[in-house]
């Protein structure tokens, strides 16, 4: 059973993603919270697998409580829920620690999907927000390309592809390798690259392929 905490400070959102949640085997939600204050304490007093964390919140807003929840707790897996105005909050989201990144209108089988990735160690995103992550990123933190050594060829066309926005699905399709090469091509590269992330990763691609 994986156990979710949703934080935004609309009741009719939270019902709804509740609502979401509810009808779908494996998933329970434990708790809700309207500000970033609440998302910090129930965070700390509920442990939840997933955290359903919206950004623009009174008091204290979701990249606050993100960094207060990371920094408590490590492990935790902080799942964004943005929308297309949020642009100047992705990066900052980012680097308080968000494991992943969907669009509020993203279909509920996406949102539940990315539940679940988040909750096995993966970074789920919407390919619209890793694009606009990467392209604010770029711009605001310009760097000179550098060399990644170390890299096998497989292991440079995968980094590629994480950098298009691509799905371990998809990466394998195009590549015609099962999904669990896929995903230790991705392990590898955050090892050689020292990327904590999906997203750093593509960050990385972005910046220097």
């Amino acid at each position: 059973m994986i156990r979710v905490l949703l934080v935004d400070d609309q009741q009719l959102v939270r019902a709804g993603l509740r609502m979401l949640c509810d009808a779908e085997p494996g998933l329970e939600v434990v708790g809700e919270a309207g500000d970033g204050r609440a998302a910090v304490e129930l965070a700390a007093r509920l442990s939840p697998d997933v955290i359903v964390m919206d950004l623009r919140m009174p008091g204290v807003d979701g990249i606050t409580a993100t960094s207060r929840i990371v920094g408590e707790r490590p492990a935790a897996r902080v799942l964004v829920l943005t929308t297309f105005g949020d642009d100047d909050h992705l990066y900052p989201a980012l680097q308080a620690g968000a494991c992943g990144f969907l669009l509020k209108d993203a279909p509920p089988a996406e949102l539940l999907n990315g539940i679940r990735q988040a909750a096995a160690g993966e970074s789920p995103y919407s390919q619209e927000v890793l694009r606009r992550l990467v392209r604010r990123a770029v711009d605001a933190k310009p760097e000179q390309p550098r060399r990644i050594g170390g890299l096998t060829a497989r292991e440079q066309e995968v980094l590629g592809l994480v950098g298009e926005g691509l799905s371990n699905g998809e990466i394998a399709e195009r590549m015609h390798i099962g999904v669990t090469t896929v995903k230790t091509h991705i392990t590898a590269l955050m090892t050689k690259t020292g990327s904590p992330n999906r997203v750093r990763l593509a960050l990385l691609a972005a910046r220097n392929l």
